[in-house]
C-alpha cells in the first residue's frame, strides 16, 4: 500500500497547530519544521509526531517548505499550513486516490477560506484551488517567490473534497500577515532590479487597489459575503499600497547601504 506524509512548517503557531496536526493524524507520517518559534509550537508538534525539525525563520517560506518535504520518506506528500485542516471526507478521498495508483503526479483540491469566522463563498475566494498532494520526487518549490506554486513533473488531477483554511481570525492577525508578505515582495522587487517611478506609484497606490476591489467585491460577488466580504476585498486591495511602500523603503535602504540584506521573518 502506498504511504503518505503530511509536511507542515510553522512560526509561533501553537494556537493553530493542534487542529492542523489532529486532522493529519491518520497519515503514515507527519513532518513538522519549526521556524524559530518562541511559543510552545515545538512541544505541541511533539505530541503528534517524532519527526520534528528546526530551521532558521527565513523570509521565503518555501525554502523551509522544501526542507520539510526532503525529510519525508513516504510515497506521497501533502503540504499543509498551520491554519489549515483536512476534514475526514478529504482524508478518505486522498487515501482512496493514492491507493488506486493514479497516473497523475499531483492533485489540486478546493479550499474553503474562513475569514473572521465566515466561509467566503464569493469574491473569488472559492473554490480557490490549491496544488498540495503529489508523489514524492515529482514536485518541488522553485523557492523564488513566497507565493509560488509547486513545479510538477507529470499530469495534475483534481480532488473533489475541500480542505479548510481559517485565516485572519482577528484584525491584528490580518494586518500582521499583510505586513509580512508586502515586505517580502517589496524586497523581491528590489532584488529584481526594479526602481520606484511615478508611474509605478500611481499604479500601486491607486489603480491596482481600485481595480482589485471592484473585481472582488462587485464583479465576483464579494458583497454577498456580508461585512467579511467587504473587509476581505478591502484588505487584499490595500496590499498593493503596502507593497509599494515597502518597495520604496527597500530601495532607499539599498541606495544608502550599497546592497540588500535578506530578512529572516515569517508570519
Amino acid at each position: 500500500m502506498p504511504t503518505i506524509a503530511f509536511t507542515i512548517i510553522g512560526h509561533n503557531e501553537a494556537r493553530l497547530l493542534p487542529t492542523a496536526l489532529e486532522s493529519a493524524r491518520w497519515a503514515d507520517e507527519i513532518v513538522y519544521v519549526d521556524c524559530g518559534s518562541s511559543d510552545d509550537s515545538l512541544e505541541v508538534a511533539r505530541r503528534f509526531t517524532d519527526k520534528v525539525f528546526s530551521q532558521p525563520n527565513r523570509a521565503n517560506l518555501n525554502i523551509n517548505k522544501a526542507y520539510a518535504i526532503e525529510q519525508a520518506t513516504s510515497d506521497w506528500v501533502f503540504y499543509l499550513d498551520p491554519d489549515e485542516a483536512v476534514p475526514p471526507a478529504l482524508g478518505e478521498e486522498i487515501r482512496a486516490v493514492i491507493n488506486a495508483d493514479p497516473p497523475e503526479s499531483a492533485f489540486r483540491l478546493p479550499r474553503r477560506n474562513h475569514f473572521f469566522g465566515r466561509w467566503l463563498r464569493h469574491g473569488g475566494q472559492y473554490p480557490d484551488l490549491q496544488l498540495r498532494l503529489f508523489k514524492k520526487g515529482k514536485a518541488r518549490f522553485p523557492c523564488v517567490d513566497v507565493h509560488e506554486s509547486l513545479e510538477v513533473d507529470g499530469a495534475i488531477g483534481r480532488l473533489t473534497e475541500a480542505m479548510e483554511h481559517h485565516t485572519c481570525p482577528t484584525t491584528f492577525e490580518s494586518l500582521r500577515k499583510m505586513d509580512f508578505y508586502s515586505t517580502f515582495h517589496g524586497e523581491l522587487m528590489v532584488r529584481q532590479g526594479l526602481s520606484p517611478t511615478v508611474g509605478m506609484a500611481v499604479r500601486y497606490m491607486f489603480l491596482k487597489p481600485a481595480g482589485k476591489f471592484v473585481r472582488r467585491y462587485i464583479f465576483k460577488g464579494g458583497f454577498l459575503d456580508g461585512w467579511q466580504g467587504f473587509l476581505q476585498a478591502s484588505i487584499s486591495s490595500i496590499d498593493f499600497q503596502y507593497r509599494f511602500i515597502k518597495f520604496w523603503q527597500a530601495s532607499r535602504n539599498q541606495a544608502a547601504s550599497g546592497g540588500t540584506d535578506e530578512d529572516t521573518a515569517q508570519p
